[in-house]
């Protein structure tokens, strides 16, 4: 006598191919979302990489810092949404400064 196991341990043919539709769009969302972020991350790089002490003050430096570092930690945790928990290719990537990691998390007056 063979034994069959339950339809409800059954998986579907939709699972079975891997072809599911809900998970498919919700991993197209958390990759635009993590590209969205990561302009925002090279955005404020780059502003921060143009800051001269010439023409713009420490204090704007210091603001500068911290709009870069909200975007980094913002970054990193949509990362750890898509599953990449390592960030340290991402740092060496964008060339994220210690300055701004050693502000990461943060919390401002």
């Amino acid at each position: 006598m063979s034994v069959r196991p339950p339809q409800s341990f059954r998986q579907s043919q939709q699972d079975a191919s891997g072809f599911n539709v809900l998970e498919y769009e919700l991993m197209s969302a958390r990759a635009d979302a993590l590209g969205r972020h990561g302009l925002k991350v090279e955005k404020a790089l780059a502003a921060l990489k143009a800051w001269t002490p010439e023409r713009q003050s420490t204090a704007e430096r210091e603001g500068l810092i911290n709009e870069a570092s909200d975007a980094v930690w913002a970054f990193f945790i949509q990362r750890e949404i898509c599953g990449l928990r390592n960030n340290r290719d991402a740092i060496q990537r964008y060339g994220i400064p210690n300055e701004v990691i050693a502000r990461l998390g943060a919390v401002r007056k």
